[in-house]
């Protein structure tokens, strides 16, 4: 799942030449590949290799497929281009979307050679597609896929095969595909994918029934068999594949997501034994968080996420945050310059801790980005009393940068609101929302917002959520009388 802020990138001219550099490498990488399953195709036929290889229709043949992959290269990078401009923007976004489509090939290729090409795994490619990138992209890039592997049917077999084979291969390849697409949009854990093998194998099975009601009438099992089979090593290699590329491109997927949240993993594990109040205040603010994305259209999950990590910093000094310490307050003893350095420290802290463990550069950017340029109040305030002159505010402020996306500016709203209403001796409904109103409008009128992409109506939005959120979980309870209750006998 690939995330970015809908701000445009202004693209350079080394832009264009190193995309269209890349496209044409893989482009080239695709076309060595038919010929290598070309050669493969001719000696399994034990034919004379070199002479087929040299004959004037083999060469057309490989010729047209050639011009083809480079056309259907052309529609890749136009696609990407005019539709998600950004993603392409770096390297590696490229090379996977690419090795997907190779790995793909090969696979199907594979289990054509060895099984048969009913069996082979259809829905590989856009299962990849659409946990790494998006519904929209999987859709496009499963249309892809089909073409390559139809005109290796169709061109780049040795032997004569029947147009009813072909035909019915790209059709099932593309219908099955779709259907995988939108099963699994659904499907947020690892272990339910596998259900959805058995799923796919059911259109696969009723399409091959339908295009060749002969064989089926012969042999009504295999169509079966043909269908499970293709189904679940769809899934089976999806699993295998995905943990490769989110570990090799840092991609979040749904499953990564989920696995990065839980308690157990190793800087959330930390955070909880050395700086429990900084865990249960980030619960809070990914509670917030997960509401406000949900409401405005942003990834609810990847919000959530980033509150997890937003302030994961603060376990290198834990004892230098308010929400950790226990009567004793270590600034005390500090000037107030030394104590901004340590409170701000932690975005970059946080920054580094992420990055470090190799976690998605997402939750990287918030924690780093999530107090912006915001001054730091309290210490300017008390390093004004030891001074008689002016002083640079700047020296007391957060080193940015200001948030880049929507899902930045979400977790520094929800941030600040909490921090700000826990602060409250009356949290009703009406002073709840004036404190959260008061911390969006400094936040704008600092300029917080003026790099990424959020507008009034999403602030507006926001306030609301958060308001009704906070005034639920800080809701005034009934004061319960003291009754001593003797125990039954």
């Amino acid at each position: 799942m690939y995330y970015q802020s809908k701000k445009a990138i202004e693209w350079k001219k080394k832009d264009y030449t190193r995309t269209i550099l890349l496209f044409a490498l893989h482009t080239l990488i695709i076309i060595a590949l038919y010929a290598i399953m070309l050669s493969v195709n001719a000696f399994k036929s034990e034919v004379d290799t070199v002479e087929f290889l040299t004959r004037p229709e083999t060469i057309r043949n490989l010729l047209y497929v050639a011009i083809s992959v480079l056309l259907i290269g052309a529609c890749i990078y136009l696609y990407f281009y005019n539709e998600n401009r950004d993603f392409i923007l770096r390297s590696k976004n490229i090379h996977m979307v690419f090795v997907v489509i190779e790995v793909s090939i090969v696979a199907m290729y594979i289990t054509g050679f060895y099984l048969n090409v009913k069996s082979r795994p259809f829905a590989l490619c856009a299962l990849l597609m659409l946990l790494l990138i998006n519904k929209r992209s999987a859709i496009f890039i499963n249309g892809v896929t089909c073409l390559y592997m139809f005109m290796s049917d169709a061109f780049l077999t040795v032997s004569a095969v029947s147009d009813i084979t072909v035909y019915s291969s790209l059709v099932i390849s593309y219908t099955t595909s779709l259907i995988a697409i939108y099963i699994v949009s659904k499907v947020t854990s690892r272990l339910k994918v596998f259900v959805t093998g058995f799923i796919i194998a059911v259109p696969i099975a009723i399409s091959y029934a339908i295009l060749d009601f002969d064989m089926f009438l012969r042999m009504p099992y295999k169509a079966v068999l043909d269908g499970l089979w293709s189904g679940m090593l769809s899934v089976v290699l999806m699993m295998a594949f995905l943990p490769f590329f989110e570990k090799v491109f840092n991609v979040l997927t749904v499953y990564r997501l989920t696995e990065i949240t839980d308690h157990k993993s190793v800087l959330i594990k930390a955070l909880i034994e050395n700086a429990p109040g900084t865990f249960n205040h980030s619960l809070v603010v990914s509670t917030l968080a997960e509401s406000c994305a949900t409401a405005i259209g942003e990834n609810a999950l990847l919000a959530r996420a980033c509150a997890y990590y937003h302030d994961i910093g603060k376990i290198k000094q834990p004892d230098f945050f308010t929400e950790n310490q226990k009567g004793y307050n270590p600034h005390n003893e500090l000037t107030p310059e030394l104590s901004t350095d340590i409170i701000r420290s932690h975005t970059k802290d946080g920054y580094d801790l992420i990055r470090k463990y190799h976690l998605p550069q997402i939750l990287a950017d918030v924690a780093r980005q999530h107090h912006g340029t915001l001054p730091i109040r309290y210490f300017y305030a008390k390093a004004m009393k030891y001074t008689e002159g002016e002083l640079d505010i700047e020296n007391f402020s957060y080193p940015g940068p200001k948030p880049q996306t929507k899902i930045a500016a979400i977790i520094m709203i929800a941030d600040g609101a909490e921090a700000k209403v826990r602060t409250l001796a009356e949290r009703s409904h009406e002073k709840v929302d004036a404190a959260v109103r008061e911390i969006i409008e400094e936040r704008m009128d600092l300029g917080q917002f003026d790099e990424c992409d959020i507008t009034m109506s999403d602030l507006d939005i926001i306030r609301k959520t958060i308001t009704n959120s906070l005034a639920g979980v800080y809701h005034d309870r009934v004061e319960y009388p003291k009754l001593r209750i003797g125990r039954r006998d």
